[in-house]
């Protein structure tokens, strides 16, 4: 069975999400971030990035890792791409050049995206967003983000979905990487393809299964 290791709220919640739109069976194996807790090296401490345990599993000491059968794989959006291809179906590529969009689009997402919507999200999980420092920070985010949110805009005039005609990887793997600005509704406001778009994504009944577990995951 595929083990999953890492909790919803971390970037494992991806890897969740496309298990549920696979309805494959996993095994969930909560690690925490080692800097939520005050010692993670004491004893009784839970399974954490920094555990031994879990180092064995992998040596970056970040979550998601997957093992699925002899394979070990760390990098969530590769991760989700692996998944969509094994197990086939509409969320994987059934061309090269789907195949090549849908790698294209999620690597845009990591390099162009997710440096401006992690310093987003980090912001408001601190409780800093009130602070001068945390303002600065979110109104230098939001706005290194508007050019390629305007190119995905343009993107999505007249279709859909991101890479084909249907949801794929693609779309899960960006719908992921913007989740953690939607605390910015006017960048989303501003652009009618893309609100549209996300919310498409987060009303499939998997997204919502993954984000139960969100919500009933201890804090």
């Amino acid at each position: 069975m595929l083990k999953i290791y890492g909790v919803y709220r971390s970037r494992a919640s991806r890897v969740y999400w496309m298990a549920e739109e696979l309805g494959i069976p996993f095994e969930y194996i909560p690690v925490l971030q080692s800097y939520m807790l005050a010692d993670p090296a004491a004893a009784g401490a839970p399974l954490n990035t920094r555990s031994p345990e879990f180092l064995a599993i992998n040596p970056m000491a970040l979550i998601p890792s997957i093992k699925d059968g002899d394979l070990v794989m760390h990098e969530s959006l590769a991760i989700t791409e692996y998944l969509a291809k094994k197990h086939g179906g509409p969320l994987a590529p059934k061309t090269l050049e789907e195949d090549a969009l849908i790698n294209m689009w999620t690597i845009w997402a990591a390099s162009e995206v997710e440096v401006q919507t992690f310093q987003l999200v980090k912001t408001y999980d601190n409780a800093l967003e009130k602070t001068e420092g945390g303002k600065s920070v979110i109104a230098v985010a939001s706005r290194q983000l508007k050019r390629p949110l305007d190119v995905l805009e343009l993107h999505l005039t007249g279709r859909e979905w991101i890479a084909a005609d249907r949801f794929t990887a693609a779309d899960l793997n960006v719908a992921e990487v913007l989740r953690y600005a939607q605390s910015e509704q006017a960048l989303f406001d501003a652009r009618p393809n893309i609100d549209a778009w996300i919310k498409r994504c987060q009303s499939r009944p998997a997204y919502l299964k993954m984000q139960a577990g969100r919500t009933n995951e201890p804090v």
